[in-house]
């Protein structure tokens, strides 16, 4: 039995955004060029925010349409686990949802990995420094949003050591849902619960 892919696109009144950088994710993940049109998949409500919920592999492509309702991430726990492997986009999030179970009060966790900021438990993460909005060189997993920013110069990767999150004045969360939420804008360690 093959392994099960997960892509999360975002569709406002009928319209898919950003769909060539999922596309190009799932040609990626499966090694396989033009093995799934999602254009052709995809027909979402024409009212509405809607996750497109599109789960794949070499053979099936399932879309699931589901109202979209943003959940509210205002703190972070910092939770370490150097065995975690999400570099692709799996459809199952046990070893995230174990981690996740380790927030205690906190919305939602950030995740390091040998020392390095990885990513959070639903987004890809950015941290400003004063000029410029920093994104771990290595993520868990590279998100369609983080790209984009990457490519469009708005994003500089660099690595970001867990010791070293103090000195920076903001934070935002990254995914096809949000896109480019900044969360804090006065004090990060409000942030890091």
């Amino acid at each position: 039995m093959s392994k099960k892919y997960l892509e999360t696109i975002k569709a406002v009144d009928g319209s898919i955004l950003n769909l060539e950088y999922h596309q190009l994710r799932l040609e990626r993940t499966l090694s396989l060029p033009n093995t799934h049109s999602l254009s052709k998949q995809l027909t979402p409500p024409t009212k509405g925010i809607y996750r497109c919920r599109v789960v794949y592999d070499e053979n099936s492509i399932d879309v699931e349409y589901i109202k979209y309702y943003k959940r509210e991430v205002n703190t972070l726990k910092i939770v370490i686990s150097d065995d975690i492997d999400y570099t692709r986009k799996y459809e199952n999030r046990e070893s995230i949802n174990e981690l996740f179970a380790l927030r205690d009060k906190c919305d939602d966790i950030l995740i390091v990995k040998s020392g390095l900021v990885t990513d959070t438990s639903i987004a890809n993460i950015a941290f400003y420094d004063g000029s410029r909005w920093i994104t771990p060189k290595r993520p868990l997993l590279p998100g369609t949003t983080r790209e984009r920013y990457i490519n469009t110069g708005v994003l500089i990767e660099e690595n970001i050591f867990v010791d070293d999150i103090s000195k920076y004045t903001k934070v935002a969360l990254l995914n096809a849902m949000i896109d480019f939420d900044i969360m804090s804008e006065e004090n990060i360690e409000d942030t890091i619960c």
